[in-house]
């Protein structure tokens, strides 16, 4: 599969399950913990509809998945956007798939009206570190030589 070939496009509530088994494959690779497929496809179609997550899909599989929420910004007039979940097959890993994500992502964000957006990966996953230096991110403040930006999570 060619990056010229890589067919993005955007999920509706139809997609739920397809969406769903991504994201139970996603976090089921990286040992995180996932509710059942069918519960997730619920919450993902609920969302959906709802207007709080935006999907974007690649491939016939789908084989990707980008998923992004949008919020007010409090420091600037526009949205702020996160990518919250990018995901590849492991066998389809390295063609491309997730640059067309990560830029038709980047894409749907100016359009919405963000003027930033953000993500968070692990430093252990030097793929996806990569794919995102190679389109810009960065996790130093204030440029290459500013100290490292963390991220921090807890369970409530």
């Amino acid at each position: 599969m060619e990056k010229r070939e890589i067919q993005v496009r955007r999920a509706g509530a139809e997609d739920a399950a397809d969406i769903a088994r991504l994201l139970h494959d996603f976090n089921t690779e990286f040992s995180e913990p996932t509710p059942p497929v069918e519960e997730l496809a619920e919450t993902v179609r609920s969302l959906l509809e709802e207007g709080e997550i935006v999907v974007l899909l690649a491939g016939e599989g789908p084989d990707g998945i980008a998923l992004l929420r949008f919020r007010p910004a409090i420091w600037s007039a526009g949205l702020e956007a996160h990518l919250q979940e990018l995901y590849v097959v492991p066998p389809l890993r390295g063609r491309g798939i997730g640059w067309a994500l990560l830029e038709e992502a980047v894409e749907l964000s100016r359009e919405r009206g963000a003027d930033g957006i953000d993500l968070n990966t692990g430093e252990t996953d030097t793929a996806a570190c990569a794919l995102y230096e190679s389109m810009g991110f960065t996790n130093r403040e204030g440029g290459p030589d500013g100290p490292a930006m963390l991220f921090y999570e807890r369970e409530i």
